[in-house]
């Protein structure tokens, strides 16, 4: 058992503590334009779907009860 707890503590020294690792809340910055851009073909998407809903739910019904 002694053998197991030692392996353990081994690659815990070797991967490094959670302390050495970057903290929760120092994420990256937000690119804005990239988010807007995201947004922009999202709400275009949506807009077609709500246009289009029935024909593109047509293509997925079965004909001739197969």
């Amino acid at each position: 058992m002694a053998q197991f707890r030692d392996a353990a503590q081994q690659r815990q020294t070797e991967t490094g503590t959670e302390t050495d690792q970057e903290p929760l809340g120092a994420a990256r910055p937000v690119d804005q334009q990239l988010v807007s851009e995201s947004d922009d073909i999202l709400d275009e998407i949506d807009s077609v779907l709500e246009e289009n809903a029935e024909d593109y739910v047509r293509g997925f019904v079965q004909k001739g009860g197969q």
